[in-house]
């Protein structure tokens, strides 16, 4: 158990690779460096994807990037709905980074989802997306009207929850991704050959992606709550 403890702790400990020499030193961090790589491999396969696009007779490479974009999209405008459309870009480019982030420690990188400050950074992100929505569909007063819903008494509760949707979604992704990786190491612990490459393929692929499914889900649905 001491091993496992030590282990956890390393994984996430996220270390310092380099600093930036101004403003007295930024500090860039590992889950930094990993996602500017899966940023650069994201916006290197859409180069690659999108080059001399036609109307007529396309290639290959072009029914692999009209299917991946009609699949993905699909999958969004399914959970956001008719009126949620203009926000369909954002969640699938959040989708498609979370899946990718959760799944990369296949190839060697700790995942940036193991930092607890991505997680909120993410989490931030979808609920002001969430609240600027409110304000454009509503406009301000209706906007303000939803926390004294369905009675004045209750406005507290209204306000408490703006902070604890970001803290749900932060501490639901950062916890299943940990969950799994600390599941993994019993796995290895109790037998080292063999059955963890099985489980490795749900933890490590299935359910990395699964939680992107779920991250992206429960944003669309604070969206639709805010879109009434």
């Amino acid at each position: 158990m001491d091993n496992l403890a030590d282990t956890l702790i390393e994984e996430l400990n996220c270390e310092t690779v380099f600093t930036i020499p101004i403003f007295g030193g930024i500090p860039v961090s590992e889950a930094v460096v990993v996602t500017w790589i899966i940023m650069g491999v994201l916006v290197l396969a859409s180069i690659i994807l999108t080059r001399n696009l036609k109307v007529r007779n396309i290639s290959k490479r072009q029914a692999v990037a009209e299917t991946i974009v009609t699949k993905l999209t699909g999958i969004v405008e399914g959970m956001v709905g008719e009126e949620g459309k203009s926000y369909v870009g954002y969640l699938t480019t959040v989708l498609v980074f979370i899946g990718f982030s959760n799944i990369i420690g296949l190839f060697g990188f700790k995942s940036p989802t193991k930092d607890m400050r991505v997680t909120i950074a993410l989490a931030l992100m979808s609920i002001i997306l969430v609240e600027a929505a409110g304000i454009y569909h509503k406009g301000i007063k209706g906007w303000l009207h939803k926390f004294i819903e369905p009675i004045a008494i209750v406005a507290p509760i209204n306000i408490l929850e703006v902070v604890t949707k970001p803290l749900s979604l932060c501490m639901r992704l950062f916890g299943n991704v940990i969950g799994a990786f600390v599941i993994m190491e019993l796995i290895k612990t109790i037998m080292p050959v063999g059955l963890p490459v099985v489980f490795s393929l749900y933890f490590d692929l299935f359910d990395g992606l699964l939680q992107a499914y779920v991250f992206v889900f429960l944003t669309s649905l604070y969206l639709g709550e805010a879109m009434e």
